[in-house]
């Protein structure tokens, strides 16, 4: 079966059918094993700017200069 043929009747899903959908179609994709290049129950990181000090100067620089030109 093609994406073309599922597409249309996942589409007229209500929305609670939908998640349902998607949270099967993600514990598919964790347990299959030829995903690349994710590996099943490993852990990733992920940088964030949690606890970045800089980009919080830069962000309230921004919104100063943008309060600044608004009449």
């Amino acid at each position: 079966m093609t994406l073309a043929e599922v597409l249309p009747a996942a589409r007229r899903l209500s929305a609670s059918e939908k998640l349902k959908l998607i949270r099967i179609l993600a514990e598919d994709l964790e347990m299959a094993e030829d995903i690349l290049p994710l590996e099943p129950f490993k852990n990733y990181d992920l940088p964030t700017p949690y606890d970045c000090f800089g980009a919080g100067a830069v962000l309230m620089e921004a919104l100063k200069q943008s309060d600044a030109s608004q009449p």
